[in-house]
């Protein structure tokens, strides 16, 4: 599904990612940890297309993107739900959840896959007419999932779900993801501070350190003890 090769990405003259190489197979969690600022989110950025890389190389079903811009990697079926939500806090929570259209092909709006989220999350429908900058953050971070989760990606990128948000939430996200997981339709990049949230939906992972992979391996294989140079655990 996704493939990424000795990718490096400067901001300036400092170095921010180093010969990272990163896969997340079909129909798989992988979550990326590391503390802050080893640059997770700056390769969320990159697969995104929000950031260019300096060298290495990014496939999407085994066709190279690294010189796509954002619009085309939206396109391709890459779903991104960014650190701090990044919703449109003016426009109504409905409104919000059409703008996902606007990243496909013909920006048709699919009324299956809009009742599909209302299910998942029945608050956005609920406050439908409400103007998103309004509500808690728990049902920001819904609204966030909603506008991408409306045009069915293929890949879909999660930075720092659970931040900020009230424990009952944090847990519909987990049995969300485990839902997705289960139909193994929807591949799934995962940035996830909390530990045990990130190995219970997992499959992999992965641990960064300035920014490199330097701990990798399947969940069942995660040892606390040698990651724990790595993070606060």
């Amino acid at each position: 599904m996704l493939r990424i090769n000795n990718l490096q990405v400067n901001y300036g003259e400092s170095s921010i990612l180093r010969d990272v190489s990163l896969d997340v197979p079909a129909g798989q969690v992988v979550c990326l940890m590391g503390r802050n600022g080893v640059g997770k989110t700056t390769l969320m950025k990159s697969i995104m297309g929000l950031l260019k890389s300096r060298q290495g190389h990014i496939y999407l079903d085994e066709q190279e993107m690294t010189q796509w811009p954002a619009s085309r990697r939206a396109r391709a079926g890459i779903g991104y739900v960014p650190q701090g939500r990044g919703i449109f806090p003016y426009l109504t929570v409905h409104e919000n959840l059409l703008m996902g259209f606007e990243a496909l092909p013909n920006q048709k709006v699919d009324r299956e896959a809009l009742d599909e989220v209302y299910t998942i999350f029945p608050v956005l429908k609920q406050m439908g007419k409400r103007v998103a900058g309004t509500l808690s953050g728990g049902q920001q971070q819904q609204l966030s999932f909603g506008r991408v989760l409306v045009r069915r990606p293929k890949l879909l990128l999660l930075d720092e779900p659970t931040e900020g948000i009230q424990p009952s939430i944090m847990t519909e996200i987990e049995e969300l993801i485990l839902a997705l997981r289960k139909q193994g339709e929807m591949s799934i990049l995962l940035v996830e501070q909390f530990l045990d949230f990130a190995l219970n939906v997992g499959n992999y992972f992965y641990i960064m350190e300035t920014g490199a992979i330097v701990m990798q391996g399947g969940v069942e294989q995660f040892n606390a003890d040698a990651a724990r140079e790595y993070l606060a655990v």
